[in-house]
């Protein structure tokens, strides 16, 4: 192996370091991320404090909540129209007389946040509108604990650019298990990661026998209770595409070394094979509070995170090849990955325009993946060398989230000719 710069992502180094309790803000709190994290730092109140909330404010009953218990200072929402509800359900939450903690609103209060004081900024957004806080914590020099996988994806030469080598630590499940596996060994000792995918609710089946699957389908993950549009991203395993331009882009490893296995039981998270061919695995039950566990309190341990295995009741673990016909997802990836650019920024958002229109009944599942092969066609080849800011970034998604949608009619027209 060639020497290269540090990966983002490096367990061997911990950027700013400090023992005690970490000061935390926390992105994207009412989500499954955000609760999930809550729910550890309640349970660790020596070891976490948050600082700071932010939500879309879909659920505002929940954050002020959230905001009482945890006694954060501030509090933000990305629509400012929901600061009246808010301020309401804070009065309501907090006794009387309290003071109510500050209120942000407006689409960049999440990147406000995330540059205020603290140790650890946990991004738990779901979409590329992470992007931006995550550029805000990197630039503030706070640690990130990623979550928001599409503002790596979309902005990773930005995000490259600003970080320092180990100031990201990975929430994705994935991410989280091959950062423990990796501190096992040297990476120029490392040979391959290997990316698990449970396979979602249609493994097994054909391209052909896809072509009716239904909303409800997609949505009945068969390991995971995750949000709807990343459940269908696991159907289609479009999610699994997006990793592995993550974990490229996290440990700068080849593309052609990094493997997809197919693991319905969702218990080995992912692996690393090393040059002597050992492979390290790293397992829990499915439950995401261990991977936060790892983002928000690396280097050290936190006791009872996650539940364990229990090893006196049987168990059978599989695994099985990818089947790239049925699910050409992970492979797009790859050659958008390769491409770099602003060609994965194109593939997330086309994805994110498609799903929306498969859920709302507008496209059929295989239009999914057909339609976003075609929107990356249609985009080409980034002229090498040319170096992406974040406006190339937005000016690419608004492009391809159109297109999709223009694709998406058209398909579906020609379905009802």
């Amino acid at each position: 192996m060639t020497d290269s710069p540090a990966p983002l992502a490096d367990p061997h180094l911990v950027f700013d370091a400090v023992h005690g309790r970490r000061d935390l803000v926390i992105l994207g709190s009412t989500g499954s991320i955000g609760t999930q994290a809550i729910d550890l730092v309640l349970r660790n109140p020596d070891r976490f404090r948050v600082t700071a909330l932010s939500a879309a404010g879909g659920r505002v009953a929940l954050l002020a909540e959230q905001a009482r218990r945890l006694r954060v200072r501030t509090v933000a929402v990305a629509g400012p129209d929901k600061v009246p509800a808010l301020r309401e359900a804070l009065r309501e939450s907090y006794g009387a007389g309290e003071p109510l903690p500050e209120i942000l609103a407006g689409p960049d209060a999440a990147t406000q946040l995330a540059s205020s004081a603290c140790h650890t900024v946990l991004n738990g957004i779901t979409g590329s509108i992470g992007l931006a806080p995550t550029l805000a914590a990197l630039k503030a020099g706070r640690t990130l604990a990623l979550a928001n996988k599409e503002s790596l994806i979309v902005g990773g030469p930005l995000v490259k650019e600003l970080a320092a080598p180990g100031q990201i630590i990975p929430v994705d499940s994935e991410h989280a298990a091959l950062f423990q596996a990796l501190a096992a060994g040297k990476r120029a000792d490392v040979r391959k990661l290997v990316v698990t995918a449970s396979g979602g609710p249609f493994r097994g089946r054909t391209r052909s026998e896809l072509a009716d699957v239904t909303r409800e389908q997609a949505l009945a993950h068969p390991t995971w209770a995750m949000g709807p549009v990343i459940t269908v991203n696991s159907a289609t395993l479009v999610n699994k595409g997006l990793e592995v331009i993550e974990a490229h882009l996290l440990y700068d490893i080849p593309f052609d070394r990094i493997e997809v296995v197919v693991h319905p039981q969702s218990y080995v998270h992912s692996m690393v094979e090393y040059t002597d061919g050992s492979t390290l695995a790293q397992a829990t039950p499915p439950d995401m509070r261990g991977p936060i566990a790892v983002g928000l309190g690396w280097p050290e341990r936190v006791p009872d995170a996650a539940p364990a295995f229990d090893w006196t009741t049987a168990s059978s673990w599989e695994f099985f090849p990818l089947d790239t016909e049925a699910f050409p997802s992970v492979g797009l990836a790859r050659h958008v990955g390769t491409l770099g650019g602003t060609a994965p920024a194109v593939f997330n958002a086309a994805n994110e325009e498609c799903v929306d229109a498969f859920l709302a009944g507008r496209l059929p599942f295989n239009g999914i993946m057909d339609t976003v092969t075609a929107v990356v066609d249609e985009h080409g080849t980034p002229a090498p060398g040319t170096p992406l800011t974040v406006a190339d970034v937005l000016d690419a998604e608004t492009w391809a989230r159109a297109r999709a949608g223009e694709l998406s009619v058209q398909a579906t027209a020609e379905a009802h000719a």
